[in-house]
């Protein structure tokens, strides 16, 4: 039964995550929703109790005592709300159990492989391998390792319609004689969906009908030139409630609990959150969660379709090994010492960082106790940001193998298929999540974190999700987005602050950049920025229309040297001008990287001052 979202006047959401499940209640109230009470408690899904709905129940029945709303009768979410007593709807999503992991298969890696993977990193899986006839592993070798993952489900695409069989049937035959077993409930078959060339239906259907638990979608990648993810997309929704939550520990109650609206993976309903926004506002988006593993990235860019019309293109990343504690190794060892050390505003002996490091591995809940500590998190979260967002990157980009027809000026703007589709002098706003963005003792801090990991360019509005809200909130936007969205602005997204970063490069000391505008109170702003400086301009929660004008080797969106009126943005922190020019190049004298280091640090107010 559809959902009517004018009958939705309190409604209570759970996100059920690996350690906690947190309860949120919002509510109708003088003509606007809002967040009203909150409560969390311990996830329940591991042993001893091994029941997820324990959880639920008790970070509900925290929000009972805080709002004085009788929400539970028994084990049961009273439904629908009759004065203080029940809510309208009831609704959860959950990462709990390690998530939603999946392997996926295409014929070409570069091709149907990364559509696959786009597919279902965009439904919130984990995706653990790319299998391919040309990944460059033996067919022994690829057995072994389907073997070895025991992944949810498996998404198998691969040749255009009307394209490759053999291929297809190969990639089928290695997964059949691999026998795999699904994480969850060893003895139900595990879930396959085929979305590849619908030519090569009855000989996968052959290959794998009796074997596993086949479902055949619509082509992923139909012809080279789209992509058709939506109804993979689907499936792999659908096969998550019907497979996956029914056999994890509890969920069949936690499903019965939310029978109005299926539960939804955690990042999956992020990616809804950023997108809404998105939509709602006509904007680009990026939206990045940094946690003790992992670290998420979603991305809303536009550009033109095969029919030459604006469209918005959404792409989520994981980088599985990125975190700030249990993976905190790993960014030392992909990012490297040094370019960690650039981050650090004073004289650090370099066994001393690895041994700290070490340390965060060891104890991951620590927090920082002394400034010296809070820094060199800071510096290490600047590169786990930098590095995941580099990998978002280079899956964002357009369909490869894509022969374009060009004209004689496109064909000197490089552009193509496999570019990236992220360009930071688009993006209107980023929005920061996770402990060390959300939790920072100042918000300028997030802001400069954000600013120096991503480099955002020209006029961006920069903001963190306070209390994690957008699982919650996502999964509300498939029933009642504006109720969503409203929720998401007012009680969840801090706004930080426009940022103004010129692009190009210049000597330090020279003119960058020249800011104008009147405040709401009637004070005026007239700031000349050079090269190599930074400054922050106080600015409350109000839109002001400025006069950005750039020097000659600089620009700001309109063209080197091009003046442009803008709309900036204040909130907790202020403007930001960011002088230091695009590409960032900090100075490769030690004592003089941490000079500009502690001077841009004090233009902020970043740190308090010792």
């Amino acid at each position: 039964m559809a959902v009517d979202p004018n009958k939705l006047k309190v409604i209570l959401v759970t996100d059920c995550g690996s350690t906690t499940t947190k309860a949120i209640l919002i509510e109708y109230k003088n003509g606007e929703y809002r967040q009203t009470t909150r409560g969390e408690a311990p996830t329940t899904v591991e042993k001893p109790f091994e029941d997820v709905t324990k959880g639920v129940l008790n970070a509900v029945r925290e929000v009972e005592e805080l709002s004085g709303r009788k929400i539970l009768k028994g084990d049961d979410i009273m439904t629908p709300a009759d004065g203080m007593n029940g809510v309208d709807i009831y609704m959860s999503t959950s990462s709990a159990g390690g998530g939603l992991q999946m392997r996926v298969a295409g014929v070409v890696k570069t091709m149907t492989g990364e559509s696959a993977a786009r597919a279902a990193l965009g439904a919130g899986a984990i995706v653990m391998d790319v299998l391919a006839s040309n990944d460059g592993r033996l067919p022994h070798q690829r057995i072994e390792r389907i073997r070895h993952l025991r992944p949810d489900m498996i998404l198998l695409s691969g040749g255009i319609d009307g394209g490759t069989v053999t291929h297809v049937a190969e990639m089928a035959e290695l997964i059949g004689a691999a026998d795999p077993k699904p994480r969850f409930g060893t003895s139900y078959m595990l879930p396959v969906i085929y979305a590849g060339n619908k030519d090569a239906r009855e000989i996968v259907t052959k290959t794998l009908g009796e074997k596993t638990a086949l479902l055949i979608k619509d082509n992923l990648r139909p012809v080279l030139e789209r992509e058709n993810l939506k109804p993979a997309r689907d499936a792999i929704h659908d096969v998550f409630m019907e497979h996956v939550m029914a056999h994890a520990p509890g969920y069949k109650k936690l499903m019965a609990m939310a029978h109005e609206v299926p539960i939804m993976p955690t990042p999956g309903a992020v990616g809804l959150m950023i997108q809404s926004l998105a939509k709602a506002d006509d904007i680009a988006a990026v939206g990045v969660d940094i946690g003790g593993a992992t670290t998420d990235v979603f991305s809303v860019f536009y550009g033109l379709n095969d029919k030459k019309e604006r469209e918005a293109t959404f792409n989520r990343t994981v980088s599985a090994n990125l975190g700030m504690s249990y993976s905190i190794s790993n960014v030392l060892a992909e990012a490297g010492l040094d370019n960690i050390m650039r981050w650090v505003p004073f004289e650090l002996d370099e066994a001393d960082l690895r041994n700290r490091i070490r340390n965060k591995m060891i104890r991951p809940t620590t927090i920082p106790q002394s400034l010296e500590e809070l820094q060199i998190e800071q510096a290490i979260s600047r590169e786990a940001l930098r590095l995941a967002f580099k990998q978002h990157k280079e899956m964002a980009v357009g369909l490869k193998g894509v022969q374009q027809e060009r004209t004689i000026s496109d064909a000197f703007e490089q552009t193509g298929s496999g570019d990236t589709l992220i360009n930071m002098m688009d993006l209107n706003i980023l929005i920061g999540s996770g402990g060390v963005l959300s939790h920072a003792p100042r918000r300028a801090q997030s802001a400069l974190m954000m600013i120096d990991a991503f480099m955002p360019e020209g006029i961006t509005t920069m903001a963190v999700d306070s209390i994690f809200m957008a699982p919650h909130l996502g999964v509300l936007s498939t029933v009642n987005a504006p109720a969503a969205n409203e929720v998401f602005l007012k009680d969840c997204l801090v706004r930080l602050g426009s940022s103004i970063c010129p692009s190009g490069q210049g000597k330090e000391g020279q003119p960058c950049v020249i800011v104008r505008f009147t405040r709401a109170d009637g004070t005026k702003v007239d700031e000349s920025i050079k090269v190599g400086e930074m400054k922050l301009i106080p600015l409350g929660v109000e839109k002001v229309k400025a006069q950005i004008i750039p020097a000659k080797q600089f620009d700001m969106g309109a063209g080197k040297g091009k003046e442009m009126e803008v709309t900036l943005e204040g909130g907790t922190v202020g403007v930001i001008i960011d002088g230091r020019g695009r590409t960032l190049l900090l100075p490769a004298d030690k004592k003089e990287r941490i000079r500009k280091l502690n001077e841009w640090n004090k233009a902020l107010d970043i740190y308090p001052a010792k």
